[in-house]
């Protein structure tokens, strides 16, 4: 559980960072005001599918200890590459755009990988969260047995 509080908090952090990088590389670049740069879709990314994604893990993990699970060193690894990777290749990418330079197919195809890498993780995600629910299911007669011994 302590994984996904500190993965949180580091994703917190670096996507904080990456909305005061591309403010300060902008401006110090000259970029125009309101041109669109993946610099700021970095930002959200690390924020959005870092922070908020791990806080609702870290949730559901308080919730049905989905650690327990083998497949949640996968999930968790799977997960952190895949933010890794995409806000990387979108900081590259909108870093080259700022300065004026051309991108290459190389850092779509990088940042596919990552995406899929999301995907990935979060259908190990749902298998461990499915599971987890299978296995607190009450059965249908104990559960009308139960309300009928009241």
């Amino acid at each position: 559980m302590r994984k996904l509080y500190y993965a949180s908090f580091a994703y917190m952090a670096v996507g904080v960072a990456s909305g005061l990088f591309y403010r300060e590389f902008t401006k110090l670049n000259g970029f125009p005001e309101g041109q669109f740069t993946q610099l700021g879709l970095a930002h959200t990314h690390l924020l959005t599918l870092g922070t908020i994604f791990g806080l609702i893990f870290l949730l559901t993990e308080k919730a049905f200890s989905l650690s327990g699970s083998k497949m949640f060193d996968w999930f968790f690894w799977t997960w952190n590459a895949g933010v890794v990777l995409t806000s990387a290749m979108l900081i590259w990418h909108g870093s080259l755009t700022v300065l004026g330079l051309e991108s290459t197919k190389m850092i779509a195809g990088v940042a596919g990988m990552g995406h899929m890498l999301l995907t990935a993780a979060f259908i190990l995600f749902f298998l461990m969260l499915g599971k987890a629910l299978k296995q607190r299911e009450v059965p249908a007669t104990e559960d009308v047995a139960a309300s009928l011994s009241l």
